[in-house]
């Protein structure tokens, strides 16, 4: 195998699956930590976490080839106080706890990824946000952003390589936003979102676990990571590519003062649609990674295809 062990921290959501069957095939063992448990799988199984207190589980830790912390409570829901204290907590208490373990450890992971979001940037029309260059936002979603990479690169390390990659919109068939996505088109309703002029930043779950594979064998790439294709496109253009993949020519559309009332009625919030995000994977396109999937359309098709 080329690899030894996989750690996947709160990897029993949609794309710790994706990482659990992409790593199983190439790792001795993927351990997956979770708050329930789940029968073994091949080489895959769980552990059971609280995500908040030291178990036996820190003990799998150890030599791990990479770690990678997926915990927090899903954003598509409304920023009630309670759901807002839960956003925060489901995703830094768990980053401290394995900092803490981390540090008290002889021999830990080699790479520890924390999957944080590409939401840190400010909403962008004008030009592109990259590592280097990219401003930080406000509002709540951006502040969760930031004390969550704060929590995660102030722990002491030195043995182990700390990447926070910055990931844009998982395209997939599975879960996430295009099966949502999908259904307004197979409705009719697949049509622009709010002035559909909104940029957004999405990668393919296939080169999302490509790209943590490839930056795991890169050690001399550490910090901040945007994890989004290169092409980035308006909103518009997303959802006339699912119906143009569908087969659908044509999607009523739903302004702004629509999305609000529908965001009430669904328990969600209108910025994860009409917040314009022109991300720039500036770090993966130098260092030469390349994306399988790099145009939405194909990127599409293959989904669909699947």
């Amino acid at each position: 195998m080329k690899y030894g062990k996989i750690i996947l921290a709160g990897g029993n959501g949609y794309l710790g699956g994706v990482l659990a069957k992409y790593f199983s095939g190439m790792a001795d063992e993927v351990i997956i930590l979770a708050r329930k448990p789940q029968a073994e799988q091949g080489n895959i199984k769980t552990l059971v976490w609280n995500g908040k207190t030291i178990g036996d589980w820190v003990h799998s830790l150890q030599g791990a080839d990479l770690l990678v912390n997926l915990c927090g409570k899903n954003v598509n829901c409304r920023y009630t106080e309670k759901n807002k204290k839960e956003i925060f907590d489901s995703r830094l208490i768990p980053t401290h706890l394995l900092g803490k373990a981390i540090e008290e450890m002889k021999n830990p992971p080699k790479l520890w990824i924390n999957i944080t979001s590409a939401t840190i940037y400010r909403h962008a029309e004008d030009r592109p946000q990259d590592e280097f260059t990219g401003e930080i936002g406000n509002g709540f979603s951006v502040e969760v952003c930031k004390a969550w990479e704060n929590c995660f690169f102030k722990t002491n390390t030195p043995n182990t390589r700390k990447i926070a990659l910055r990931m844009g919109i998982v395209l997939g068939l599975k879960d996430g936003a295009f099966p949502r996505l999908l259904n307004l088109v197979k409705l009719g309703m697949g049509g622009k979102q709010g002035n559909g002029e909104q940029y957004m930043s999405w990668v393919h779950e296939e080169d999302a676990v490509c790209s943590i594979e490839w930056l795991l064998n890169r050690p001399k790439i550490e910090g901040v990571v945007n994890c989004t294709a290169p092409d980035v496109i308006k909103n518009h253009v997303f959802m006339r590519s699912i119906r143009k993949a569908f087969g659908r020519s044509f999607g009523l559309p739903a302004p702004a003062w629509l999305l609000a009332i529908g965001a009430k009625i669904i328990g969600t919030e209108t910025e994860l649609i009409l917040k314009s995000r022109w991300v720039k994977p500036t770090i993966l396109l130098s260092n030469g990674f390349e994306f399988k999937y790099p145009n939405i359309q194909g990127a599409v098709e293959d989904i669909l295809k699947n």
